[in-house]
């Protein structure tokens, strides 16, 4: 008798509390609903909602953007240092998706170090793919927002893009290859010259990351003495962001400064 008084009364609909919104209720038949009524900021500045569709093309939101995509165009291998929030690894990886869709490369590589930010995840469940995951999973986010789930599956399966850790990276030759380097402030000089001289021919290499978020210990990070050896030759490109480059939410600039 008491069940059937309790689901008798979850269908009879509830009546809005003196202290509750009228649009904070649920109603059957109406369980789905915006989260967000008002319009998001969108680095352009517009007032219209952002399409969630995939683009073809890309451009840039500002002078730094630009300057990363021409080198990128020009220069076989480009490194993209600075602040965070900047769209340096989003511009790397549509970069690539773009130069493999005009057949212009035929495989793309993207790597990252499995170092973990302060804290020990300690030991991860799965094969080698499902350990390394957490660790590349923000590459794999630029890749969904380029290409849909299905076609990166397949992509994936055949060999076409490949998303490895650095660690795999030692003795390979990548021809007809766009290599993406993220997260390089995490390498030291010695990983970095290993990986820089993985690029072999039709190739081309970009190497991101912010000196300033550095996981390894003092003194350990080899970014910053790699591009300031490499600056000066002709076919290396060195594209430097700034807290007013920022493209995150707004308040990531001013975070930025005062931390």
């Amino acid at each position: 008798m008491a069940k059937r008084s309790a689901q008798i009364r979850r269908r009879q609909p509830r009546h809005a509390g003196p202290h509750e919104d009228f649009h904070d209720r649920n109603f059957e038949g109406d369980n789905v609903r915006r989260l967000f009524d008002d319009t998001q900021w969108t680095p352009l500045g517009q007032e219209n909602e952002r399409e969630q569709k995939y683009r073809k093309n890309i451009r840039a939101h500002n002078d730094a953007q630009q300057s990363l995509i021409d080198a990128i165009d020009a220069s076989p291998l480009v490194f993209a240092a600075g602040a965070a929030g900047t769209g340096k690894t989003y511009l790397a990886v549509a970069k690539g998706v773009e130069a493999l869709e005009q057949g212009r490369v035929r495989r793309i590589v993207l790597s990252r170090p499995a170092v973990e930010a302060g804290e020990s995840l300690g030991f991860l469940p799965g094969d080698v793919a499902e350990k390394l995951s957490p660790y590349l999973r923000p590459l794999y986010d630029a890749l969904c927002d380029r290409i849909s789930g299905k076609r990166l599956k397949a992509l994936i399966a055949e060999g076409v893009i490949e998303i490895a850790p650095i660690a795999y990276m030692r003795g390979r030759t990548l021809n007809n290859a766009y290599v993406v380097i993220d997260e390089a402030q995490n390498c030291t000089y010695g990983q970095l010259k290993m990986l820089l001289t993985r690029l072999g021919w039709s190739s081309s290499m970009i190497v991101t990351g912010d000196p300033a978020q550095s996981d390894l210990l003092p003194g350990m990070s080899g970014l910053e003495t790699v591009m300031g050896k490499l600056e000066p030759i002709e076919q290396v490109s060195v594209v430097r962001f700034t807290r007013a480059d920022v493209v995150r939410h707004p308040l990531v600039a001013e975070l930025i400064d005062a931390l």
